[in-house]
């Protein structure tokens, strides 16, 4: 059976000369995936080849996470992984909270009213701090931006990839 990747982060950079690398991640759980001891797979552009490689140190800076892997001190180690992106297998997966879900279960699922009514087809989640935003491309017109919080978002289906949704006043105008 062939292994199912995930996408974590993208290393977008170098940074100093002691193998820091600069990544833009791309998972709602940072904190877990970049603990020293875990295992990533850097997939270099053009390659599908994972380099398995191991966290030594995480650290945030400005808007992203700096990592440095095991056995790779300097900057001429990790140079080359500029512009690969970090992943980890399916069964790296944690098993999360009743009503927590990964990004990639929500994404592509469509989106109803709860009368209804089809709103559209979830193409992106932007992680805001506060609560997570859904965007939402519509069948016509501009992408519609639903935070996820319990007075809107009523059911989840993930199976049915269904979402139910209350839109509150002036939300679909």
């Amino acid at each position: 059976m062939t292994e199912k990747w995930f996408n974590v982060g993208k290393i977008v950079n170098t940074h100093g000369i002691r193998g820091e690398v600069r990544v833009i991640s791309k998972t709602d759980f940072a904190e877990e995936r970049y603990v020293p001891g875990n295992t990533l797979y850097i997939f270099k552009e053009g390659s599908d080849q994972p380099i398995e490689v191991v966290v030594d140190s995480h650290r945030v800076h400005k808007n992203f996470d700096l990592l440095t892997f095991e056995g790779m001190p300097s900057i001429q180690d990790v140079e080359q992984f500029k512009g690969s992106l970090l992943k980890v297998t399916e069964s790296q997966l944690s098993e999360l909270e009743e009503g927590e879900y990964y990004f990639h279960e929500i994404i592509g699922c469509k989106m109803f009213t709860d009368e209804g009514e089809e709103i559209g087809t979830i193409r992106e989640i932007l992680a805001t701090g506060a609560n997570d935003v859904w965007v939402v491309q519509r069948k016509i017109g501009k992408d519609l931006l639903v935070p996820y919080i319990e007075d809107i978002v009523k059911e989840i289906d993930i199976e049915e990839k269904k979402i139910v949704i209350t839109p509150m006043e002036g939300l679909l105008d």
